[in-house]
């Protein structure tokens, strides 16, 4: 199948659970020249379906401030700017607090007496396949234990997109930073849902991120058959796509439990995901 170059589809959810990561790896297996990023970086599962050998490809870092006490004249410009209480400057000495920095390097621009030096900090790696699965070419984030932000991983796997590919983002569930991350600049947002209150809750919020983002959408419901119309319903009223419903099975929840797609076993879904791309590509 010949698809689309450049373009870019994320998959996300309102809430864990939902099976994303499953409709990822099974979208990305159903089509051909196309990369798989694994942007979900503090709990990275898709090789658990596509079981590549990975590879350090990278770290991925911060640049955080080390103050140089003979230059530095305790002004407390510094202190002032940052916004996350990283720096503390007393009358003769002077704290950085690594773990509260967020990076953003304002501290350096408005120092006067240029006493601020850049330390790298390392919070987690890219990793990546030499080897492809069924022409998937994968590449991953993984946030080093105890860091606590995922949005700089998510950035920097988000630079190594190939645009000669149609590129595949397995986000981060939820709503918060990381969501963010990895949705913004994307061509179109793959909202993956269950039929059930909690999931017409989730998915709410999550439409309301994506069109903050402007970020076209549409709905796969999971497990379709387990609870309401709810769902269907609120994408109809809103003007959102149903792009697929994955029926509530007991042989494809068996496959997932393996950690076998089920597209491998079940080859007639491949059409279906495949005609999920031909649907995005007449709405851009």
């Amino acid at each position: 199948m010949t698809w689309v170059i450049d373009v870019k589809v994320v998959v996300a959810s309102g809430k864990g659970g939902t099976g994303k990561t499953t409709v990822s790896v099974n979208l990305a297996l159903s089509l051909d020249n196309v990369q798989l990023l694994d942007c979900d970086v503090e709990e990275p599962d898709c090789n658990i379906f596509l079981k590549l050998p990975l590879e350090k490809l990278e770290d991925v870092y911060l640049p955080v401030p080390k103050i140089d006490t003979e230059k530095c004249t305790f002004c407390g410009k510094c202190s002032e700017f940052c916004k996350y209480n990283a720096l503390a400057i007393f009358p003769a000495d002077a704290l950085v607090f690594v773990d509260l920095c967020h990076g953003c390097g304002g501290c350096f621009l408005v120092c006067p007496e240029h006493a601020l030096e850049e330390r790298k900090k390392v919070i987690g790696v890219l990793e990546h396949s030499q080897s492809t699965h069924s022409h998937v070419q994968f590449m991953r984030g993984v946030l080093n234990i105890g860091e606590p932000m995922a949005t700089p991983v998510i950035a920097a796997l988000k630079k190594k997109i190939d645009n000669s590919k149609l590129t595949i983002l397995d986000s981060p569930p939820g709503n918060a930073c990381p969501v963010i991350e990895a949705v913004s600049d994307c061509d179109f947002c793959i909202l993956v849902t269950e039929p059930t209150p909690f999931g017409l809750h989730d998915v709410k919020l999550a439409v309301e991120l994506t069109r903050v983002l402007d970020v076209p959408c549409g709905v796969i419901i999971n497990k379709a058959g387990i609870g309401d119309d709810t769902v269907e319903e609120y994408c109809t009223k809103e003007g959102i796509p149903l792009l697929m419903e994955i029926p509530h099975s007991k042989k494809i929840a068996h496959l997932c439990s393996q950690g076998i797609p089920f597209v491998e076993e079940m080859p007639s879904w491949r059409e279906k995901f495949q005609q999920i791309i031909y649907d995005i590509e007449e709405l851009l």
